[in-house]
Order: C-alpha cells, then sequence, then structure tokens
C-alpha cells in the first residue's frame, strides 16, 4: 500500500487492454495513493475494457469501433452512456481530457499518432510507448512539443535506458547512444530454415512478454529499427550518432557512451513494469516490488554488430531514417500490413521483409510537413503493400519460383532503395 502524501496523478490511458496498457494498470494498483485514471482508450477488447472500466472508474472510455462502444454502454449502468464514446475521434478526446496530468500513449502502430499529436498539441507530458507517433512524424510531433511545452518522456525499455543514462553526462559530451537488441527467437538461425517459420514460434521470444504485432517486430528486428528512428528525434540527435548492438540477454537495455571514454548503461530483468514506472514517477522512483537483477547468476553478457545482410531489416532502417520525409511512414505502415499478413498466414516469414522493402522502393518521397501528408502516405505505402503481398500470394499459389534465402530477397530489395530522397 501506497502512503505517500504526493498528490495524486490524473492519467489518461490510450491502449488500455493491449501488454503495455495492462501494465501500466498494474502500476496503479500497486499505487492507489498515487495515480488515478480518468480516461481509458482501446480497441476491440471490449470484455477486458469492461473489467478495467469497473475497477478503475474512467471518467471519459473510448473505443475504435461505434459498435463495440454501443454494446459496451448496453452491458453497463445507464449512468455510462454519455460517457463511453466510439469511433475514430474518440481517442483524441481521452489523450485531451482537461484534468489529465499525464498521457500515456500506448495504442499500437500507427493509430497512436493523431491522438497523441492531439495531447502534444493540448501541452501535455506524455509517457511516450508507440514508437510510430515519432517514426511517422517526428519532425512535426517534436517540433509541435517545443511550439506547446509538452513534455515527452519514453516508456520503451531502450529509450527509457537512453534517458536515465544521459543523466550522467552533459549533451555536449554525448559520443554514441547504443540501443540493444535481444536479436529475437531466431538469432543466428540458418537463413534457410526462415521460410517454415510458424507465426506461433515467431510470437515466442525469448526474454519478453509482448503484445503480437510487436513480438513479430521483434523476431525481423524491424522493431529496432523503428526505435533507431524514434531514438533520432526524440533525442534530437544525428544518425552517426545512433547504433544498434545485439544483445540476447536482454540485460543491458541500451548504453550512452560519452567522449572521455564512459560507458554508461542501464540495467535490469526484462520486465516493462520498471521503465513505466519511471515515466511514471519521474524524477522519482517506486519500490515495485519486482525480482532484483542477480548479478552473480545472469549469465555472460554478450554483445556483437549486426550484420546488416543477415538482418535487412536494419538496414532498411537507416536508409529509411536518412531519407526522412514521409519515408519512415511508408516504411511503417508496410510493416503493419505484412504482419498482419504473416499472422493469416498469407505470407511467409522472410517475406515481411520483403514486402516493407519492395513498398519503400515504391513511395514517392515527400516532405513531412503536416498531418495529412504524413497520413497519406501512410495510406498509399498500405495499399502498395498490400498488392505486393497479394502478388505473393499468386506467386505462391501458382508454384512460381521462390526466392532462396531471406537475405537474397529483402536485401537485394534494399539495396536499390535510393539512399536521398
Amino acid at each position: 500500500m501506497d502512503s505517500s502524501n504526493t498528490a495524486v496523478k490524473h492519467l489518461a490511458l490510450l491502449g488500455s487492454t493491449g501488454s503495455i496498457g495492462r501494465n501500466v494498470l498494474d502500476i496503479v494498483r500497486r499505487f492507489p495513493g498515487r495515480y488515478r485514471i480518468c480516461g481509458l482508450a482501446a480497441g476491440r477488447n471490449v470484455a477486458l475494457l469492461k473489467e478495467q472500466i469497473e475497477a478503475f472508474n474512467p471518467r471519459l472510455v473510448a473505443v475504435a469501433d461505434e459498435e463495440d462502444a454501443r454494446g459496451l454502454r448496453e452491458s453497463l449502468p445507464a449512468f455510462w452512456g454519455e460517457r463511453i464514446v466510439g469511433g475514430g475521434e474518440g481517442a483524441a478526446r481521452v489523450a485531451t481530457l482537461a484534468e489529465a496530468d499525464m498521457v500515456i500513449s500506448a495504442i499500437v502502430g500507427a493509430a497512436g499518432l493523431t491522438p497523441t499529436l492531439a495531447a502534444v498539441e493540448a501541452g501535455k507530458n506524455i509517457g511516450l510507448a508507440n514508437k510510430e507517433t515519432l517514426v511517422m512524424a517526428g519532425e512535426l510531433v517534436m517540433e509541435t512539443a517545443r511550439r506547446t511545452g509538452a513534455t515527452i518522456l519514453p516508456v520503451d525499455s531502450e529509450h527509457n535506458a537512453i534517458f536515465q543514462a544521459l543523466a550522467a553526462g552533459r549533451r555536449q559530451d554525448i559520443k554514441k547512444v547504443i540501443l540493444t537488441a535481444s536479436g529475437g527467437p531466431f538469432n543466428g538461425q540458418d537463413q534457410r530454415t526462415l521460410w517454415s517459420i510458424t507465426p506461433e514460434q515467431a510470437l515466442a521470444h525469448p526474454n519478453w512478454s509482448m503484445g503480437r504485432k510487436i513480438s513479430i517486430d521483434s523476431a525481423t528486428l524491424i522493431n529496432k529499427g523503428l526505435e533507431l528512428i524514434e531514438a533520432r528525434w526524440l533525442f534530437d540527435l544525428p544518425l552517426e550518432m545512433l547504433e544498434i548492438l545485439i544483445h540476447p540477454q536482454s540485460i543491458v537495455h541500451s548504453m550512452v557512451e560519452f567522449v572521455d571514454g564512459s560507458v554508461v548503461a542501464q540495467m535490469g530483468i526484462p520486465d516493462m513494469r520498471i521503465p513505466i514506472a519511471y515515466a511514471l514517477s519521474y524524477p522519482e522512483r517506486l519500490k515495485i516490488n519486482l525480482p532484483p537483477l542477480n548479478l552473480a547468476g545472469t549469465p555472460p553478457l554478450s554483445f556483437q554488430r549486426p550484420d546488416f545482410d543477415r538482418i535487412p531489416a536494419l538496414k532498411l532502417a537507416y536508409q529509411a531514417c536518412s531519407r526522412g520525409g514521409t519515408i519512415p511512414a511508408a516504411f511503417n505502415a508496410a510493416n503493419e500490413i505484412a504482419v498482419a499478413a504473416f499472422l493469416d498466414r498469407r505470407i511467409r516469414f522472410p517475406e515481411i521483409v520483403y514486402a516493407v522493402a519492395e513498398t519503400v522502393n515504391r513511395c514517392e518521397w515527400r516532405p513531412a510537413a503536416d498531418l495529412a501528408t504524413v497520413m497519406a502516405a501512410d495510406m498509399a505505402a498500405r495499399l502498395q503493400a498490400e498488392s505486393i503481398i497479394t502478388a505473393l500470394e499468386l506467386a505462391a499459389g501458382q508454384k512460381m519460383a521462390r526466392r532462396t534465402t531471406p537475405s537474397t530477397t529483402a536485401a537485394t530489395a534494399a539495396n536499390r532503395i535510393p539512399d536521398q530522397p
């Protein structure tokens, strides 16, 4: 039980039924005297959302689908009628609640951009777990935050680790920021075997418990590419100061190297409640009573540079970040379509990255000047990716010759992408 006299912080939670959202609510339950949920926004898991409504009694609830919202209203007492909204604008209403001291952006994918940007425009404090917000519109979002005074605190474990490590020195003394990646469940596996990978195998991350989409992204390493682009904007660093290292043990969550040779690392057990709690309580730290990191019992820690030929997703991400404009939005949109196709068993595992590479190849570069331009690029990339996936399905159905290794499929497409717009 929390006995602190700290003023209650009111939270609006976007993506309450997802993995991050559920962990946020776990922290709120542990510290009822510190946090109060004033708003919830969710997708299609209405049964879980109803449980959350009954447990936390928010003032406003948003459901993505109007029909789901109607069913939720009918299943709850009548006074909930006006407090439950459905449709595309509902999450933005939750994100801009006047009483919200902090907005936790944990909606998965591009759907999180519009409500998160609305919260930034309202000058809210943001706990950012939706990396796609900065991947798609990093320059726009960060410029808006500077204008409105919104504060963005990272919730993702890697960016939260960087945020903590940066406190050890002056900004002008930073030499390099190093994001670590577990390598996913297929790290080091023979490339030829990846063609037979099932969705169930790809969802089985060795270290982290995550949602379906991010688990597949971690298996392809596209997730680390998205985090690279996010870090570029969140910490306002040039791409050449960002590095990725494969770290299978997932104990060192990220590092910062300073000009004097010092490397400051943030370490901990792989549990998302640690970075979530720090973002919620910053600059304080909460005693959340999780198992401590047992350094004496931890296996030896190893690090290796990624092979871009074996992991073409990372090369694609560097290229997308370098080109900028609407290309990162296209990169993200194509990946969302390709991951969904893989989970539906329409394409095979190596074809996820191939579809993303081919989509980015075919998309037009434009400056990401405003939300409308970004969303138009997102939609165009989704249509292009769907066309590519349909062609892959047709080829498979006709038993046409298929590429023999994933490095050939994706890396070849990646090599055709121009480095500059």
